[in-house]
This record gives structure tokens, sequence and C-alpha cells, in this order.
């Protein structure tokens, strides 16, 4: 088979990933847009779902700078955006400690008279990111979090780990999978959860396909969902597809791909393959 253009015409709507599939952090992949471009022609839906801890206004004026047309960055939806109409709706009145860079703090600019700087006194921590100061070390907030267990984290980036151009760097998710694991509780925002896809466009009754390069958000997020799904290879799991296969890594993860590609393109290079016969919603949810 070639490429995306030879099953473009049995979907009705895309979900995108960003990170890994349109851009590395650092430059637009040229093949992806070109392939964005030819699904408009087509006259098919996509939304472009990243888990960004960031408001869509935020992540479109990142992906502006990087050089992206106006009419492709209209597309983004992320989970930032998600997280902030549950804050909005739920948690306005409480107050919270925000765990993440500075740079995320365009998630809570309507709501910032209620951000305090001491982790005892919070309702609820917001968790963005790590701080830029203790980026590496887990053990950090591990110590930082064992007092407030009893407290509610709300996690905007499901996202474990993320690779900057070359550079690999830890995501929300590390954090909150520390929390859970010190039997905090946390609520997620972002792929794999249904929230973010759901707020994002009206997909209902529709064909779809979702297109990622991480097993654990992409590609579970559209089994949970009932999508199929294609795997960018050359993304976050690139070592370990060249070394051990899809299938093996894929089966390890849990996760169920339709088809693989090493980077999205419109022509080339598309395989189809079955990991196994279990349909995903037969699948314990």
């Amino acid at each position: 088979k070639e490429g995306l253009s030879s099953i473009v015409d049995n979907y009705q709507l895309f979900y995108v990933d960003l990170w890994g599939v349109v851009h590395d952090g650092v430059s637009l992949h040229q093949e992806a847009i070109k392939a964005l471009n030819e699904i408009t022609k087509k006259k098919k839906d996509y939304v472009l779902l990243t888990n960004a801890p960031r408001p869509n206004h935020a992540v479109k004026s990142f992906l502006e700078k990087l050089g992206m047309e106006k009419d492709i960055r209209e597309h983004v939806f992320t989970s930032g955006e998600a997280a902030l109409n549950y804050l909005k709706n739920n948690l306005s009145e409480k107050i919270f400690f925000h765990l993440g860079p500075p740079r995320d703090f365009d998630l809570f600019r309507d709501f910032q008279n209620r951000k305090i700087e001491k982790i005892e006194d919070c309702d609820y921590i917001l968790c963005t990111g790590l701080f830029d100061d203790q980026d590496e070390d887990l053990k950090y907030y591990k110590d930082l979090l064992e007092k407030s267990v009893k407290k509610k984290m709300i996690c905007t980036n499901p996202d474990l780990i993320v690779d900057r151009g070359g550079i690999r760097e830890l995501c929300a998710g590390s954090v909150a999978m520390v929390f859970e694991k010190m039997g905090g509780e946390v609520v997620y925002f972002g792929k794999p959860y249904p929230e973010v896809y759901n707020q994002s466009i009206n997909n209902k009754n529709k064909k779809i396909l979702s297109i990622g390069d991480n097993l654990n958000t992409d590609i579970k997020g559209a089994n949970l969902l009932n999508f199929d799904s294609l795997i960018i290879s050359n993304g976050i799991h690139k070592n370990e597809i060249k070394e051990n296969g899809i299938e093996k890594i894929s089966k390890s993860y849990e996760a169920i791909c339709n088809y693989i590609q090493s980077e999205l393109k419109w022509w080339n290079q598309l395989v189809y393959i079955i990991i196994s016969k279990l349909k995903p919603n037969t699948r314990d949810q």
C-alpha cells in the first residue's frame, strides 16, 4: 500500500498528534504538512490533538513561530484547553499549587489570584510539567508531594516523556504517576482519556483514524474509543521498534495498531498490520 492516500477515503475524521508527528519541538515535518493539506483537499476533517498543557491559543502561536500556516493551526485542540474548561466549571473558586514551569502560566491566567506558593495550603495541585530547575529527578517530586497525597491532582499532560529535537524530557504524566503510586488521586486531561477527543470536535458516528507516535496515549486512546490507528515509528518508540519490531512492542504496551508508517506521508511507506485478532472494544477498559 502507498501512504496515507491509499486509506484516506475509508475515514471521515483524523486525529493527528502534533509533537512527534507534525513537528519535533524545533521544526515542522514538511511531509506531514503536505499530508494535512491533502486531507483538506479531500474535504475530510482533522484535529491536531495534542497533550500540551496550555490553551489552544498558546500552542497556535508556538506553531506560527515554527512557520505553520494559519489554515492548519486552526485545527489545534490541546489537553490544556480541555483541562481549562473543567477547571472553570468545577474549581474556579478553589486555591491551587502550580507544579510545572512558568511558561505554562497561560493555562491559569484567568484565575491566577487563586494560585498559592505553599503546597500544604492548597485545595488541589495543578500539574502541567516539571519545574525548570528540577526536570530530571522524580525523587524530588516524591518528597515534595509526600504530605499532600490526600489532595487531588489535575494533570494536564498525561505524556510520560517527549523528545525535543534529539533530547528526551520528562512530562507531567511522570510526576502524576509518582503521585498515584503514593496513593494520590489524579484527574487526567489529554490522550488517551476520552474527554479531550469528545471536547475537540463532534465525532459521533464517524469513521475515525487516530495518527500518533505514542502507544500509551495516541494508540491507546484510539483503542479505548474504538477508532483505527496509525503509529508513526520514528517517534517516541523509535529505538524499541527498531530493536524488537512493532508487534512485540505494541503488545508490551497493550495497544493495538492498524497501520504503521515511519513518518506521516501522503505517498509511500504505509504498512497494514494486524497486531491482534482482539477487537479493542472487547478488552478490559
